[in-house]
């Protein structure tokens, strides 16, 4: 029997902390007629929070090394406000949306666990009978990148790893399509050139690309990333912007930079 299709798709970058672009992608998002996930990162709201509050947010490798008053500070922002700030918009945009966290239900447990570091998922520990639940039931999961460590401290999630993750823990269920939206076009040739897409990046080409500097290294783990899922039976993954994300799902090949293995 052939198989449903899901997309899942992240948002991040600085998407978060402008309302019309993150607007205009929410509702891009609703018109999408198939089963889908959202996963979605914070923004800055939580760096500024946590100065106020006097709680630093220490920065270590490019991942936020949080203590348990930054990470009860990121549950609070990820989880609660942003969170519901976007399923409330999807509301109104028709798009029965429920707003989760890897907290709610366990669905996604933290694992790989280290002190005052991002906890880690494997697709192996994803819930994915509760997800696939809501799903059948029309219900459009929101997932907020925060877990719990099993005693009770909410760890922080690298959304990229969250999404990435997801795609591979429904493989047997659906055929799944991973997409990644940010401010940018694509993957560039030339960070400061918006146009310079590099429209298809394969696995043996990307090592050469991140090995002469062309990959600017924040990128880098994303892509990781994104080639793992594919290495394990994802069926497309996609990097685009999220003011394409129709055309991304309507004619993919015209869109942004896609991934090959």
């Amino acid at each position: 029997m052939k198989k449903k299709k899901l997309y899942i798709i992240a948002i991040g970058g600085n998407i978060l902390d402008d309302q019309d672009r993150l607007n205009n992608f929410l509702l891009d998002f609703s018109q999408i007629r198939t089963n889908k996930i959202l996963v979605h990162e914070g923004g800055v709201m939580v760096n500024e929070i946590c100065k106020k509050l006097g709680v630093d947010p220490e920065k270590s490798h490019g991942k936020k090394s949080l203590d348990q008053n930054a990470s009860k500070i990121s549950a609070m922002v990820y989880a609660g406000l942003i969170n519901k700030s976007i399923v409330a918009r999807l509301q109104a945009n028709q798009c029965n949306a429920i707003g989760l966290s890897g907290v709610d239900a366990n669905i996604i447990p933290a694992v790989k666990i280290e002190e005052n570091k991002e906890g880690y998922v494997d697709s192996e520990t994803i819930n994915v009978s509760v997800i696939a639940a809501l799903i059948e039931n029309c219900l459009i999961p929101v997932i907020a990148p925060i877990s719990h460590d099993g005693n009770g401290n909410f760890k922080n999630l690298d959304p990229d790893n969250v999404a990435s993750e997801l795609a591979v823990a429904f493989t047997n269920l659906y055929d799944v399509h991973l997409i990644y939206c940010f401010e940018k076009k694509g993957i560039l040739k030339d960070i400061s050139d918006n146009n310079s897409v590099i429209p298809k990046i394969t696995l043996e080409n990307y090592n050469h690309l991140k090995k002469d500097g062309v990959i600017a290294e924040g990128m880098t783990p994303k892509l990781d990333k994104a080639f793992s899922a594919l290495k394990r039976k994802v069926l497309s993954v996609r990097i685009c912007s999220v003011d394409k994300l129709l055309n991304t799902v309507n004619s993919p090949e015209r869109v942004g930079t896609e991934l090959y293995v």
